[in-house]
């Protein structure tokens, strides 16, 4: 998965039908499910000292966010392939750096919409600081972005290729 700056995620066919498989069950099964569970603690008599109510009604505020948010991508969503060219990076890239030309101080990371996030592997969107720098750039090539202090880093390519998930 992947975003571009008009706001479009750009979706492995894989990606999207697990994201809308999310979406249904939280839509569905998921709400009935912290439906009873709300209605039964609140069974249990007074609210303002009931923390099964006071859980179940946060977990539902936050299940109903991730309703929106997947939601809102799925809409903007366009279902394609991830970039089949190695050596230039792209969104949907895994890309090795070296920091400041050290070739043995590196960080490998996938560059894609923190959605696509996994354990597997840190994810850096293209839109971050060092995202936007090393976006473009071929293998070999210097990229530099801004830190938070203001001052910048170089990083150097050393690979970009197909995330494969």
């Amino acid at each position: 998965m992947t975003q571009t700056s008009e706001n479009v995620t750009w979706l492995t066919q894989e990606a999207y039908n697990q994201l809308k498989a999310e979406l249904e069950y939280l839509s569905g099964p998921a709400r009935t499910e912290i439906a009873a569970k709300i209605a039964a603690a609140r069974e249990e008599g007074d609210l303002r000292e009931n923390g099964g109510y006071h859980a179940a009604k946060e977990e539902q505020g936050k299940q109903e966010l991730r309703v929106r948010q997947l939601t809102q991508l799925l809409e903007n969503a366009k279902v394609g392939e991830a970039p089949a060219a190695e050596g230039v990076v792209a969104p949907g890239m895994v890309v090795t750096i070296a920091f400041d030309g050290d070739e043995d101080d590196t960080l490998t990371f996938l560059l894609a919409s923190r959605e696509y996030a996994s354990e597997d592997i840190e994810t850096y969107s293209p839109q971050s600081p060092l995202g936007t720098g090393v976006n473009g750039k071929k293998v070999g090539e210097d990229a530099q972005y801004e830190l938070p202090n203001g001052k910048f880093a170089s990083v150097k390519i050393l690979e970009a290729k197909p995330y494969q998930g």
